[in-house]
């Protein structure tokens, strides 16, 4: 038996990760979950937010936007919407997209979609918690 899990991360554009790691927690779809080697085999939906990943005592963490995540005993692929390594997130884009989306949802227009909206308010929002826990604040001012 293993002490490490193979873990993939592809989105329809590249491979963000290919690595063994100690344990690895990503954000279903119903809640988080987390998976250790010789997991249960299972398949998750993935929503909005911050997967992270263990390995020798430290953790890094990626933005992850909509996919599956399939589980086996020592491997989790995830096949993702959008993925992004913490180091790759331009949080000033980030914070840009969060004013544009609060803005379009203070508007009570008809010409406005909300779901669009709300799920770019999301996006960018998780997108700055990843950033700041990546570099060890572990919060982020919004």
């Amino acid at each position: 038996m293993s002490n490490q899990i193979q873990l993939e991360i592809v989105t329809p554009d590249r491979k963000v990760l290919s690595e063994k790691v100690d344990y690895v927690g990503a954000p279903g779809i119903v809640g988080e979950f987390g998976v250790l080697p010789n997991h249960i085999p299972f398949l998750s939906a993935l929503g909005i937010g911050n997967l992270y990943y263990k390995l020798g005592g430290k953790t890094h963490y990626v933005f992850i936007a909509g996919g599956f995540a399939e589980v086996g005993p020592d491997r989790v692929t995830v096949l993702a919407e959008i993925a992004e390594r913490a180091a790759e997130i331009d949080v000033e884009r980030a914070r840009k997209a969060k004013e544009r989306a609060e803005s379009r949802l203070q508007k009570r227009a008809e010409d406005v979609n909300f779901a669009r909206a709300q799920a770019s308010l999301q996006r960018s929002m998780a997108r700055m918690r990843c950033r700041s826990s990546a570099e060890g604040s572990g919060t982020c001012s919004l």
